[in-house]
């Protein structure tokens, strides 16, 4: 039976890499992200792969437009059966420079949006007593480094939520799997997201030098999707061979 898969943060990156690849699967995608025309022509190329696909314009950090495309899902497939928490932000500065906006956006998108996405999910999935949850962490939810400490917060929290909700999904028999990717440098447009001109720079000549394609996250993502339901990769860390860091 194809998967339905929800996928926020759709429109690029990770999430597109991971909507195509799954399309040759035949798998059943609602995706959802902010930018119309991106999505537009994202299920188009879902069908030419041999997948369907529906979407919806919205933004993660609106909870009512996460519920929304979970519904969208159930009415149009039936079920929920995956859910990647892909959409993400990574500005960088230093504390001292109080980006009090940048601070509140990375929770609102990185926290939150996750959140609000296994809220949403997670009713549906108890209903059918199986699913999985894949949320999008990064390597920073391990270290942090100058300029990183908000976004690795964030990126710990995610983490520590998905761990949390392994333990209570399985203490309920409930079937449901959870999985954590942590991306090292991957070449999508996060680094648009990066502000501060300074670190912007610096991030650019990094992965400019170590970063891979998406393909490779979403390849992994494919294998922890398919692996057999009694079995889950909980953590994932995955990084260009040359990144030492």
């Amino acid at each position: 039976m194809s998967k339905v898969i929800v996928i926020t943060g759709a429109s690029s990156g990770i999430g597109k890499a991971t909507a195509q690849i799954m399309a040759k699967d035949g798998a059943k995608l609602v995706l959802g992200a902010r930018r119309e025309n991106l999505l537009k022509d994202l299920v188009q190329e879902v069908e030419k792969l041999g997948g369907e696909a529906v979407y919806a314009v919205m933004d993660v950090t609106k909870i009512d437009q996460v519920e929304d495309l979970a519904k969208l899902a159930m009415d149009k497939f039936g079920r929920v059966d995956v859910w990647l928490n892909n959409a993400g932000i990574m500005p960088q500065s230093l504390l001292k420079q109080k980006k009090i906006e940048d601070w509140d956006a990375m929770i609102d998108i990185n926290i939150k949006g996750t959140l609000y996405g296994i809220g949403a999910a997670l009713p549906y999935m108890e209903k059918q007593k199986s699913g999985q949850f894949i949320n999008v962490s990064s390597i920073a939810g391990y270290m942090a480094h100058v300029g990183s400490a908000v976004y690795s917060a964030t990126k710990w929290a995610v983490r520590a939520i998905s761990e949390s909700l392994r333990e209570e999904v399985a203490q309920d028999g409930s079937n449901i799997r959870v999985t954590v990717i942590s991306p090292g440098a991957i070449n999508t447009e996060l680094l648009e997201s990066v502000t501060d001109k300074e670190f912007q720079s610096n991030f650019e000549d990094f992965y400019q030098n170590y970063g891979i394609s998406a393909d490779r996250v979403a390849l992994t993502i494919k294998q922890a999707i398919d692996l057999p339901e009694d079995a889950a990769w909980n953590e994932i860390v995955i990084r260009p061979t040359k990144q030492a860091m």
